[in-house]
């Protein structure tokens, strides 16, 4: 399977988890939340050397290894708590948009640290989440 339909699942998941995780808040602190949804990854965790072998896990030089645990801690803690604590109080409707804005820090990441090109298209992109953010913002 291509990119393309990865991450077409990824935003078909995606999409239907924040309801599900917003009922679940409902009876929990933002932390609970996140507790409980971290018992999901370790089950899915456990699976992994299952799936790849152990091999593969034991392949990763110590610089990755570092790089990848620093984005999880990022990405699966402290970005997670503070999206619960918009989920459990705000509208799904506006904190998944809005939280999805991280696409525009991306780009502006991928275009200094990294290089890549600035194109009209990209820009247009860009400049269309702006508007979101906005939008979602003001209304």
């Amino acid at each position: 399977m291509d990119w393309f339909w990865w991450t077409v699942i990824a935003a078909l998941i995606w999409g239907v988890v924040p309801a599900i995780e917003k009922s679940g808040l409902t009876g929990a602190h933002p932390l609970a939340g996140l507790f409980y949804r971290c018992i999901g990854v370790i089950a899915g965790m456990l699976a992994i050397p299952l799936i790849v072998g152990f091999g593969r896990i034991r392949q990763v030089d110590a610089r990755s290894a570092v790089l990848l645990a620093f984005g999880g801690f990022l990405a699966s803690f402290l970005a997670q708590v503070a999206y619960y604590a918009a989920l459990k109080t705000g509208e799904v409707s506006r904190v998944v948009p809005l939280s999805g804005s991280y696409q525009l820090v991306a780009f502006l990441v991928g275009v200094l640290a990294f290089g890549e090109g600035v194109t009209p298209m990209k820009l247009a992109g860009m400049a269309l989440i702006l508007g979101g953010i906005w939008a979602m913002r003001a209304g």
